[in-house]
């Protein structure tokens, strides 16, 4: 098996620690995103007790009635806020639709005018004002954690430490908790249909609770697929396509996949909770100056985040 660089970085060492501390954090997060794009985090400021609380309640919103949980799906608002029933989403590229059911919460702007069509209200479930409040705290805490590890990104880039704040308080992110759901009889599937096919993430970076982290793999520059192990109280964190378009291919948004479990675990649920960490739509995603030489010659046509979201939601199956 090849041998893959993804180090456990301890956020606190960054956010709290002497400039040398701040300047091995920096080298270390870089060195990873350039290599496979994927790190784990300990000390991100979420609690055992606040992710176990997460889990719980995630699992009551998905065991309500299916006639339940239907009252707040949207299709008009892609997926981007609310539930998403079975069959909807595939990967890029895939024909089969993944083996999951997903709701997603979004940005609470505070302090600037905005447009509805931007930034559809979230959806309040009625039967469960806990899940409510709870997905809300966490959307904010990992915003937070998310916004510490742009400033160590930022600075790795020869950037102002601040670069990406601009963009990102207010910005589009989504949290997504997810529910693999059971498959009574394997056999009544698709030979292809998996619970999260191979992909690249569309975002800046993705922050996701190691406790879900379970089935996911990473591809290789050698061409296989490698197992993500995380403790159960870190985070892990990957590069999305937006900051590999950024800089022009330097930081990698590495292709992943959640695979099936073994056929006896299969009527199973699994559960996950990723946070997709989205400037706003009007962030210019041109590659950085910085990143293009001779040597490496611009990549990509000037896009704008609104723009590259778009795309991909259709592509994705999303958005007509």
């Amino acid at each position: 098996m090849a041998l893959v660089n993804i180090p456990r970085l301890d956020l606190l060492q960054y956010t709290q620690g002497s400039a040398e501390e701040q300047k091995q954090f920096v080298q270390d997060i870089g060195k990873a995103f350039n290599e496979t794009g994927f790190v784990t985090i300990a000390n991100h400021g979420l609690s055992q007790e606040l992710i176990d609380e997460l889990y719980a309640v995630v699992k009551s919103f998905f065991e309500l009635p299916e006639a339940v949980k239907r009252k707040y799906e949207f299709p008009e608002l892609a997926g981007q806020r609310g539930y998403t029933s079975k069959g909807k989403e595939k990967a890029k590229d895939a024909s089969t639709p993944d083996l999951k059911e997903f709701w997603q919460r979004g940005q609470t702007i505070v302090g600037e005018d905005y447009s509805k069509t931007d930034f559809p209200d979230n959806i309040m479930v009625e039967e469960l004002p806990r899940f409510n409040e709870v997905t809300g705290e966490v959307y904010k805490k990992l915003e937070d954690a998310g916004r510490a590890l742009l400033k160590a990104i930022a600075s790795y880039l020869d950037l102002e430490e601040d670069y990406f704040e601009k963009f990102v308080i207010n910005g589009n992110s989504i949290l997504r908790a997810i529910h693999y759901f059971p498959i009574e009889n394997p056999d009544t599937i698709p030979a292809d249909a998996v619970r999260a096919g191979a992909h690249e993430d569309i975002n800046l970076i993705t922050l996701l609770i190691g406790a879900s982290a379970d089935g996911l793999e990473v591809w290789t520059k050698d061409g296989a697929w490698f197992p993500i192990k995380a403790k159960g109280e870190d985070i892990v964190v990957n590069v999305g396509d937006m900051l590999q378009r950024l800089t022009n291919n330097k930081l990698k948004s590495t292709t992943h996949r959640v695979v099936n479990p073994p056929r006896e675990l299969m009527k199973t649920s699994r559960y996950s909770v990723p946070f997709f960490l989205h400037p706003k739509a009007s962030m210019s995603l041109a590659c950085l100056e910085s990143c293009i030489s001779d040597a490496y010659p611009k990549t990509y046509q000037d896009y704008t985040a609104g723009q590259y979201l778009d795309e991909r939601l259709r592509e994705i199956g999303l958005k007509m």
